[in-house]
Formats: structure tokens, sequence, C-alpha cells
């Protein structure tokens, strides 16, 4: 079995789409392709926003999957470490060397707690969520077996209608539960308003996170008159981080998209009604695909097809081009309307997908491209870590 970290001595066109050093031209499809300088820039942008706002930026990992993007995020944008969703996830951050790791998430099975209990271990920061009392127990029994400290936020539901409390009661009842239990710390909040974040009109997006804000310092005066005080009240993604950051209650954003940006964010609007993929963020991430039939005149077949992309928040976009438009995807084809029968056979295309995340997670590699050749190829590090 060949060693998939011996990039050399992998094959071109079937253990991997590229090497480095390749022309752009010579790369396999359908792969991902990151533009480095789009990346750098808005990785750069972000983290500049962040200090100036004096926010902390925990990158999200779920979204890139990549140990190299998070180190790059980290040594180009400040990031002070990576948030991910599943246990599985955060061990791949912690092996590959991110020393602040928080799953955004609940972790109830036995199998998992134990493995999220050996995180420090491998020399993580490690921090969990909690929406439920009867969980810090479990958490507390399984610190302790391992002689490790899991640090936890309490999680506020602030409008995403999935994990988390809605009271102050309930925040201060969960904080003074883990503030007491050996092996645990209670490090403060984690409000993500989700559902929100993909709302097209600014103002409509400025609105929940309002309501989001006024829930969210109840319950951190709740907790600050018992005497509990929150290290990181987080949030905020790249639909809403500038309003967390001006709210005078967060302190950490989460922000996941912005760095290689989709269709889906793309099409949301700013303050003065601009996309905002034309001013505030540049798309740094495409799925290479190539024309593999034009049998029929007025449309070409790409390489691209569902088994490439998620197309949960809709089709992906032809990249810096009105002539022509991707219609239609089955298993292994991709549909592009082709009116003037413009495209040639293996003619490649840059298609933005419509959503980052979940694209993301069905390919291996990373071919990163600067000034027409590939620079680097870096591993989907993460990819399948559903655990």
């Amino acid at each position: 079995m060949k060693d998939l970290t011996d990039i050399a001595s992998l094959e071109v066109g079937y253990d991997i789409p590229a090497l480095p050093g390749m022309d752009e031209a010579e790369i396999q499809t359908p792969c991902l392709i990151l533009d480095l300088d789009a990346l750098e820039r808005n990785i750069k942008k972000m983290g500049d926003y962040a200090s100036a706002h004096g926010m902390r930026h925990r990158v999200h990992g779920k979204m890139h999957k990549s140990v190299d993007v998070a180190q790059l995020q980290v040594a180009l944008g400040g990031a002070c470490g990576v948030c991910c969703q599943k246990v599985s996830e955060a061990e791949v951050f912690a092996r590959g060397g991110i020393t602040d790791v928080l799953v955004s998430n609940q972790v109830r099975n036995p199998a998992k707690i134990d493995r999220l209990a050996h995180l420090p271990k491998l020399g993580a920061r490690t921090i969990v969520c909690v929406d439920d009392v009867a969980n810090v127990a479990d958490l507390s029994a399984a610190a302790q077996t391992h002689g490790t400290t899991i640090e936890c936020l309490v999680e506020i539901d602030c409008g995403a209608g999935r994990c988390g409390v809605t009271t102050a009661p309930e925040v201060v009842e969960i904080a003074k539960a883990i503030d007491a239990a050996p092996g645990l710390k209670f490090s403060g909040i984690q409000a993500y308003q989700g559902a929100m974040q993909h709302l097209d009109k600014y103002a409509d997006r400025k609105a929940k996170i309002d309501l989001a804000v006024a829930q969210v310092k109840d319950a951190v005066d709740a907790l600050k008159a018992e005497g509990l005080e929150c290290d990181i009240v987080g949030g905020g993604g790249t639909g809403s981080y500038y309003f967390e950051s001006t709210s005078g209650v967060y302190n950490e954003l989460q922000c996941g998209s912005y760095a290689f940006m989709d269709a889906d964010y793309g099409r949301i609007l700013d303050e003065n009604g601009q996309r905002i993929d034309q001013g505030e963020w540049e798309n740094a991430l495409f799925i290479l695909t190539s024309v593999m039939s034009h049998a029929k005149a007025d449309k070409a077949i790409v390489d691209a097809g569902l088994k490439a992309q998620s197309v949960d928040s809709g089709l992906p976009v032809v990249f810096g081009r009105d002539d022509v438009e991707y219609v239609k995807c089955s298993d292994e084809h991709g549909v592009v309307s082709d009116p003037t029968g413009v495209l040639k056979v293996n003619e490649k295309l840059k298609l933005v997908p419509g959503h980052c995340d979940p694209t993301c997670n069905v390919h291996d590699w990373y071919v990163g491209l600067r000034g027409g050749k590939v620079e680097v190829v870096w591993p989907v590090s993460a990819r399948g870590k559903a655990y």
C-alpha cells in the first residue's frame, strides 16, 4: 500500500490529480483547486479585521478539513486555533499540530467522550460544548481517567433551532455544574446563529443577530452574578462577523467560508447592497472540470457531476464567464448550456461550488495554484472524519 504522505511517489490520475511543478493544463479533473493568492488575501484580511476589533478568530475547520489550510490561517491570519464539529475531526487537527481545538458541538457517546478526554495528551487545549447538565458527569469521569482537563462552553440556542439551551437560568445551572466538576473547566459560551448566515439582506441578518446578542448578554450577566467569568463568548460566521465583533459581548469569531467562498455565500449582500463575492471576499476555491463531450450542439458535458460536489445549496457557477451556464448534473456528468457552441472537448472550466463545506469533504486533495503552476498539493486531512 502506498504512503500517501510521500507525494512524489503518487501517480497522477490515479492517486492524485497533480504534483507540484506541473502546469495548470496538466491537472487531472475533476478536482479541487485553490487560487493561493486569493486564499492568502482572504485569510490576511479576516485576520487584520479581527485584530483591529480586538477579537480572537477561531477558524472553522469543518469548512476545509485541512491541517495545511488551518496552519496557514494561524500563520498568516493570526488565528488562535480551530473549531470543528466532531471528535475525530478534532483529532486530525490536534495530531497535525494545531494546539487549540474546540469541538463546537455536543459529545455524548462514551467512546467519543473517551477520545475527547485523550486529546490534551496530543498537545492541544481541548474545548467542547455542553447543553445538558447530564453530560457533565460523563465528561468529568473521562477527564479524570486520562488525567486531563476538558474545557467546556455552555451552548446557547440563539436562533438556529438545533443544539443549545435558551434561557439564562439554564446556562447558569450547567455552568455551575461544570465549574464544580473535577477535570472540567468552565470557559464560557458558544452562541452561533447559523440560521441567518445566508439571508440575502444585511438588515435581515442584523435583526436576527440583535436578538442573539441580547440573549447572550443576559446569560453573561447572569453568570457574572454567580462569580463565573467567560474567557470565550464565541460565534460569528462569514455572513455576520461584523455584528458579533461590534456587539460588546462576543470576543471570539468562528468564521469558515470566508477563506474559500462559495456560490451560496457569494449571493448575500453587504451593507451597501453589494454581493460579498464582489468586494468583501474573493473566490479562492474551485472545482476544476473538463469538457468530455459536445455531441449536442447547444450543450457541453463536463466530468464534474454529483460525486464531485454538493448541490444542497444550489448548482455551481461557472467562474468568470457569462456565455455558458452549468444547468444540471447526474452522478458523473455535468450539463453546461452552451448556446453558441464556444466550448471545445478537453477545455477546462472553473466552477464555484454551491456549498464549499460538503464539497470539500468528497475530495482527497487540494491543488494550490500560483501563476499557472501547481505550487502545493494538500490532503483534505479530515475527509470522512464524521465520528
